[in-house]
């Protein structure tokens, strides 16, 4: 938790967005209520109205940069992540391509006609997006208009701009990022490497794989490329890789309460989970299966709860979903943590604890 900027790390201490994004390298943010928090609960003092003026002053962007998922990227750094692990995703649409009547030919036109719409600084929400692919003869019914959006990004023609209000919106990356960072392929490993390591470890290769969506080769490669920026240690036996400085730094027993958005680097971060999740409570976690994570509470590193919110233009209502008995004292101090979630969305908490 100390890496993941859940607690004070003894070499880093951000103060902006761009700060926090780039310490990660990348950060989850497929669902943008919960990426808004997954920067808000390590920014203390920042709403969620400064969260997105940073966004709007492109301090970070989302794009699909790994694993077909939204993330939150340095803007400099979306190209090349795109063109390292990005274009991986491409490979495994072929079959639901194939089951939406999509070819190439649809995906690369809809890029052409996207690219066109969006250029000289405009920006397009969803919905005028797929009206100008349809307004060009370009089916998008069914998800076919998502493959699309999707598609046109990994190739690194557009980005996900801020929302305007609850509309998400597209413009060219080339606009939000006019001067990307071109490593070469084992800068751009060793960079990817070095951050993940930084910010999650210790890891092994294997998670940072997972995490990238490449090869167990070239995850292997890239440590190897970050070279001294990482230190080799023992994990219950297995050989994994830290941050140096957490070396130097004695470890504390903290007893903390964190309440997490769902889709978080602290869950989603990692393909081993069990260091933080009771596998008892992992159906609780993820009810589906399906990668729906819901938000969590934390104490002391261990997933003790899960919590679901409901707005409406003046208030938040928190319904809480304890995993574990929790006291009276870690009751209050849960809530204690909603109110600062509360207050972030700039509106009244109200908290309900069923049964």
């Amino acid at each position: 938790m100390t890496s993941l900027l859940l607690r004070p790390h003894p070499a880093a201490a951000p103060a902006t967005v761009a700060d926090v994004v780039q310490w990660f390298g990348a950060m989850q943010a497929q669902d943008l209520a919960s990426g808004m928090w997954s920067l808000g609960v390590r920014l203390p003092g920042h709403d969620h109205a400064a969260v997105h003026a940073a966004l709007e002053r492109r301090e970070a962007l989302r794009t699909w940069p790994m694993r077909g998922t939204v993330h939150l990227v340095p803007p400099r750094d979306a190209r090349w992540m795109l063109e390292l692990t990005g274009v991986r995703s491409l490979a495994g649409a072929a079959t639901r391509w194939a089951q939406l009547g999509l070819s190439e030919a649809d995906a690369e036109r809809a890029v052409e006609v996207l690219g066109g719409a969006l250029a000289g600084g405009g920006r397009l929400t969803r919905a005028e997006c797929l009206a100008t692919l349809e307004a060009a003869g370009i089916a998008t019914s069914g998800q076919r208009g998502y493959h699309l959006l999707w598609y046109a990004s990994v190739r690194g023609v557009t980005c996900l701009a801020p929302n305007v209000g609850t509309e998400q919106t597209f413009a060219l990356l080339d606009e939000w990022a006019p001067q990307p960072h071109r490593p070469d392929r084992d800068e751009a490993l060793a960079t990817l490497a070095h951050r993940y390591i930084r910010s999650h470890g210790p890891v092994t290769a294997r998670e940072f794989a997972g995490w990238t969506g490449l090869t167990l080769t070239d995850a292997r490669r890239g440590f190897a490329a970050a070279g001294d920026a990482l230190a080799p240690v023992l994990v219950d036996g297995e050989a994994a890789v830290v941050d140096p400085v957490l070396l130097d730094t004695a470890p504390r027993r903290v007893d903390d309460v964190l309440v997490l958005p769902g889709f978080d680097e602290y869950l989603l971060g990692y393909r081993d989970r069990s260091l933080m999740v009771d596998p008892a409570h992992v159906k609780a976690i993820v009810p589906g299966g399906n990668g729906v994570f819901q938000a969590t509470i934390v104490r002391a590193g261990r997933v003790v709860g899960t919590w679901k919110r409901t707005l409406d233009p003046t208030r938040v209502t928190v319904t809480v979903h304890p995993l574990v008995p929790l006291t009276e004292r870690v009751r209050a101090r849960v809530e204690r943590a909603l109110t600062g979630y509360a207050e972030f969305l700039g509106r009244a908490p109200r908290l309900s604890w069923p049964g």
